[in-house]
């Protein structure tokens, strides 16, 4: 090849590569066109007198409108009451997390006598400040109070002359604890991170506890965190937890229930928070708490301490009582600003720890401290969309000009994989697709594999299968032609919303430490088809998908349907995997038929000592079950019912642990996060 004609083909792919980057510009600058109009056009009713007037009308009628969306959620009249009744009885079993759940007088016994192979000393740290007098012996009784003996507390004072009750109180239990409690009262208030730190410096235990000046521990957390210890080898550990009002912790406010160790939710969001215990020997070569961090210290502090751990555990027990009052971070972030830009920074210093460079952390809707994290895409990497479809022209036409007209990422390749349409509407539009007449696979191979015909630029292909209907093998004939770097499982039946939706998926898919990545995905109204699926779930006990049918602007769990997040599984309706990886682990297992492959497939990547992650930033349309139906009657049932106890045997180990990202403390007939309600 010529210079000249090297140079020639380099200026028009530079010339292509220009006008397409335009054209997303021009697309770009439209849309911040139109949203400013709006805007505009929203600001001028908004300051408008017989708007302002009808605010009580417009807060009816909305009032109203959610009954209304609230009632079809819920199916109907019956639905309703089925669900005010469950939420009465859910309402009746919080109190087994108040004082209910102390351990009576035998139990207590039982506990305190209890010796363990490894008789570890607890230390707890309680930073002092101005505390008030009720919420200082209520904190220290609950430490006088553990079954387990074998604590030392430890307390900085920092409080000012006019507390100086606090020194008082805090002389008059060190008399009371036989030598269990050391008191300081310092010079002068060093902050959160300051006086923790002396805290520490006084601490001689084995292992160490951050501890609250005005909160409660439950009598008996010691004791669960020694037990572990002994049982799991633990050397990080926590428990779930709950906020309460009026000095009563029956009166709760929000209660906790957390995953266990997850790594992408604890960067976008601490869970663990409380009760924090950890191994002295993890603290080796580093701070515990830095003052550049004051505010979120404990964040970093955690992110720092799980990196280092060996074996994490949660304990799934309420049992760690935050308390709620004015100043106080239960009490909302707007009473410690300067905590979300601290908390960005340990973030941040913990990614760049970890390799990443060039990301972006921002605050959600959900909460100023839970964050939403844009990691850099490497390269550009070719992506494989593979889309099963048998006839229903109308569906695939919607998915396919959703991904060609609103995608941003553009090196990626469509594959049809056509298996056993009938309409001569399908082939007319695979015959429009390739840019000539579509002959049905007639190059046939052997058995199911009908061979491959592609368009004439190579970016969209029709592969044929041949047989009975069977979707992981569909699939897996269909990766077998794919040419990308990585994978993408698509449903004929999505539609896309989110414009950079290949990139939201892919900059998870990319890491070495992730296996599948999956979207956020709706149906037509805007309630929530998939946001992640949860192992046990559902009558069969196999598996189902959290949060389903909430609208799309809820929340979610403690705001879990606003940052991506680590679970047991995705739903292969939009899955992303390095293909690699698809291989490696066999692909889709192909006696699952229909249902179920794509979370055995997410557990073998599990296996695997993969993470899977769900993102909510990647957002499609999932109009579910167009092409096949409903799986709760006849034929269909009775294969659903099989392919369920082939799932439960294969995984029977798996199942028995229980979902590790979804407390146990929740009930698996919901996907709400309801609490478990023994009947």
């Amino acid at each position: 090849m010529s210079n000249d004609q090297s140079d020639l083909e380099y200026k028009e792919a530079y010339e292509k590569e220009h006008l397409k980057n335009a054209d997303l510009a021009a697309r770009v600058a439209e849309l911040e066109e139109k949203n400013e109009e709006l805007t505009w056009k929203l600001d001028r009713i908004k300051k408008n007198p017989l708007w302002k007037a009808s605010k009580p009308a417009r807060n009816v009628m909305h009032w109203a409108i959610r009954q209304k969306d609230r009632l079809a959620n819920c199916g109907g009249p019956k639905g309703v009451i089925r669900k005010l009744g469950y939420k009465k009885r859910e309402r009746r079993a919080m109190r087994q997390f108040g004082t209910d759940s102390f351990p009576d007088e035998a139990q207590r016994k039982l506990e305190r006598e209890t010796v363990f192979p490894r008789m570890v000393t607890f230390s707890i740290l309680v930073p002092l400040y101005n505390t008030p007098r009720t919420f200082l012996v209520e904190m220290l009784d609950s430490v006088m109070n553990q079954t387990y003996e074998k604590w030392e507390l430890c307390l900085a004072d920092g409080s000012d002359a006019e507390h100086a009750y606090v020194g008082e109180v805090c002389e008059e239990y060190k008399r009371r604890a036989e030598g269990r409690i050391v008191y300081q009262k310092l010079a002068q208030n060093e902050g959160i991170a300051g006086n923790t730190n002396r805290c520490y410096a006084m601490a001689g235990g084995e292992y160490i506890g951050l501890f609250d000046h005005d909160d409660i521990l439950h009598p008996s957390v010691l004791y669960e965190y020694a037990k572990a210890i002994n049982e799991q080898g633990a050397d990080y550990l926590y428990c779930d937890e709950t906020t309460f009002r009026s000095g009563d912790i029956n009166r709760m406010l929000t209660m906790h229930f957390k995953p266990d160790f997850a790594p992408d939710n604890l960067r976008a969001n601490n869970y663990i928070c409380h009760f924090s215990v950890f191994s002295r020997e993890l603290m080796e070569g580093t701070e515990l708490f830095r003052p550049k961090f004051d505010g979120s210290q404990d964040h970093d502090m955690i992110l720092r301490l799980t990196d280092n751990a060996q074996k994490i555990v949660h304990v799934p027990r309420l049992m760690y009582y935050w308390r709620s009052h004015a100043g106080s971070v239960a009490s909302g972030i707007d009473a410690k600003p300067y905590a979300i830009e601290a908390a960005k920074g340990a973030v941040a210093e913990h990614l760049r720890k970890h390799g990443y460079e060039h990301f972006q952390i921002t605050s959600t809707r959900a909460f100023e401290t839970i964050f939403r994290i844009r990691y850099e895409i490497i390269g550009n990497p070719k992506i494989s969309i593979v889309i099963p479809n048998k006839d229903h022209v109308e569906d695939l036409k919607r998915c396919i000009n959703s991904i060609r007209e609103k995608s941003t990422y553009d090196n990626y390749e469509i594959i049809i994989v056509e298996n056993n349409s009938t309409t001569r509407e399908i082939r007319e539009y695979y015959s429009k697709l390739l840019g000539y007449e579509y002959d049905g696979g007639n190059g046939q191979k052997d058995g199911r594999d009908g061979g491959i015909v592609r368009n004439g630029d190579g970016s969209l292909s029709v592969v044929t299968y041949r047989g009975d209907f069977n979707y992981s093998a569909v699939n897996n004939l269909g990766v077998s032609y794919a040419d990308g770097e990585y994978i993408l499982l698509l449903n004929n039946d999505t539609e896309v919303i989110t414009v950079n939706w290949m990139e939201e998926l892919l900059m998870y898919a990319q890491r070495e430490d992730v296996g599948a990545v999956g979207a956020k995905l709706y149906y037509g109204d805007r309630t929530i088809q998939h946001a992640g699926v949860v192992i046990g779930l559902g009558a069969h006990r196999t598996a189902g998908h959290s949060h389903y049918k909430q609208h799309r602007q809820n929340l979610g769990y403690m705001g879990r349907l606003c940052y991506a997040q680590d679970v047991s599984a995705v739903t292969g309706a939009c899955l992303l995997v390095k293909k690699r990886l698809f291989e490696e682990v066999g692909g889709l297992d192909e006696s699952f038929v229909i249902s179920l492959n794509d979370v055995d497939f997410c557990l073998k990547l599990r296996e695997k000592g993969l993470l899977n992650v769900f993102t909510p930033f990647a957002e499609l349309f999932h109009h579910e079950s167009v092409s096949r139906g409903p799986d709760d009657s006849g034929e269909r049932a009775e294969r659903y019912n099989r392919e369920s106890e082939r799932f439960r045997e294969k995984w029977k180990e798996v199942l028995k642990k229980g979902d590790p990202y979804y407390n146990p403390n929740f009930s698996l007939d919901r996907s709400d996060f309801s609490l478990k309600i023994e009947e």
